[in-house]
């Protein structure tokens, strides 16, 4: 008989510091040019996003230890690469104790993890975040660990298939999985005007789970990837002199829409899917998603909401979607995760409702 694998339960967090509008008034000052302030301010208002977070201070009266995010992105001196990544192993381990810590793990649960799977594209250091996590929790020294590193939004969806795999394959163990991202780390001094929209969505956060053969949660019942012809270059992510570049292009969710439409039937198979658990890279992403598969208008609600209240951090945010969606979805019933990444690439998950399967 085949093992099931089932994602049992999420944790997530985030720093204190909210940053949204301290950086809406920053990046207006920054752009020189009256027509990209004015443009940039009308985007701003219609981005679907509230609130954002990062360890950086944008209060007056900064705290002793904290760092200042004015201090850190002085014009004509912003920080190279390296000095980025020192704030990334300075903050990352703090995030992920906080998200470790609300996952509340028993210690019979911690016996049984044998692998950790951790996944993030704004930052590296080694040994990392998979050894911090299995000091932190004091789990066997012979824990296997993937890192799975700069795949962007996705990668938690294929975090998750791995562990899928190795649940199958093991099904007295258990897996660990940690998506985190620091993406306000990157900001770039920057006229272009897409770049600077491009950091309006981003914020920062940790997701941590427990993956299983125990039965409850949301049993992960299969993935698919897409990937979309002559789009490689629409969502780019390298390693710059002075942080990390990103390019998302504005034509991002007309490329989205129509590999949907495209796959619409291979996507919504069996008709049964209830619950949509999708990324949200944006607002007009997911205004793309709810127009190609012909969506209800608040079968996205949870995504908006994740988007509103956090924005885009990267490969966490499909895993706030999916607790979010995890504490009202009815039993038994059949929904789709979905996260769009670098490639172009859409990575999908189906999964079934077992809350009441204990």
């Amino acid at each position: 008989m085949e093992t099931k694998a089932y994602l049992e339960r999420i944790a997530t967090a985030t720093f204190d510091h909210e940053v949204h509008q301290a950086f809406v008034r920053y990046a207006h000052d920054m752009l020189q040019d009256p027509r990209s302030r004015a443009l940039f301010l009308r985007m701003a208002d219609r981005c679907g996003i509230a609130e954002r977070y990062s360890p950086l201070s944008v209060s007056k009266s900064v705290v002793s230890g904290d760092v200042d995010a004015y201090a850190l992105y002085r014009r004509g001196g912003f920080p190279f690469t390296a000095e980025r990544m020192r704030l990334f192993k300075r903050f990352a381990p703090v995030l992920m104790r906080r998200a470790l810590d609300r996952l509340s793990l028993t210690p019979e649960e911690r016996n049984n993890i044998r692998h950790v799977i951790v996944t993030t594209c704004t930052g590296f250091y080694a040994p990392g975040l998979d050894f911090d996590a299995i000091d932190y929790l004091n789990l066997a020294p012979g824990t296997e660990r993937t890192m799975i590193g700069f795949m962007g939004c996705y990668a938690a969806l294929n975090a998750l298939k791995q562990a899928r795999h190795i649940v199958r394959s093991q099904p007295e163990d258990s897996v660990l999985v940690l998506n985190l991202e620091l993406c306000t780390l990157h900001l770039q001094e920057t006229q272009d005007l897409g770049e600077v929209l491009s950091f309006l969505l981003f914020g920062d956060g940790c997701a941590a789970s427990l993956v299983s053969a125990r039965a409850g949660g949301l049993e992960m019942t299969g993935f698919r990837a897409l990937r979309l012809e002559n789009t490689a270059d629409l969502i780019t992510w390298g390693i710059g002199d002075q942080g990390f570049d990103m390019v998302l292009s504005g034509q991002v969710p007309l490329a989205v829409s129509d590999a949907l439409r495209a796959h619409r039937a291979d996507l919504t198979e069996g008709g049964q899917v209830r619950h949509w658990a999708v990324h949200p890279g944006g607002r007009s992403v997911l205004d793309a998603v709810e127009d190609a598969l012909g969506l209800p208008s608040d079968a996205l609600s949870h995504s908006r909401e994740v988007l509103r209240c956090f924005g885009n951090m990267s490969s966490a945010t499909v895993m706030f979607v999916l607790q979010a969606m995890m504490q009202s979805a009815p039993d038994g019933e059949e929904g789709c995760a979905m996260s769009f990444g670098p490639g172009l690439t859409a990575e999908t998950m189906r999964f079934v409702v077992a809350k009441g399967a204990r």
